[in-house]
């Protein structure tokens, strides 16, 4: 698939980061901590797929980062609560 096939869908990937990252506050605001963790990865992971579309180098690597952080919280989670 090349890089203009896969640009058609970063409009409905964004709003659905949106969506994301809405669901990941109130998640947080109603202190349900997987929850949070379990809507943020897939919000940063989204923006990691936007930002390289887009050659957005700062985007992409904070993301990189933020997903790392989830996915170990993730895992962290499972291990202490499981």
């Amino acid at each position: 698939m090349t890089l203009l096939r896969v640009a058609a869908y970063e409009q409905p990937l964004k709003w659905l980061a949106l969506a994301l990252g809405l669901f990941s506050t109130i998640s947080i605001v109603q202190d349900w901590q997987l929850a949070a963790m379990m809507f943020g990865l897939p919000f940063c992971l989204i923006w990691v797929f936007c930002g390289w579309l887009r050659t957005e180098p700062q985007l992409k690597y904070i993301n990189i980062i933020f997903s790392l952080l989830y996915v170990y919280g993730i895992a962290r989670y499972f291990v202490i609560n499981g």
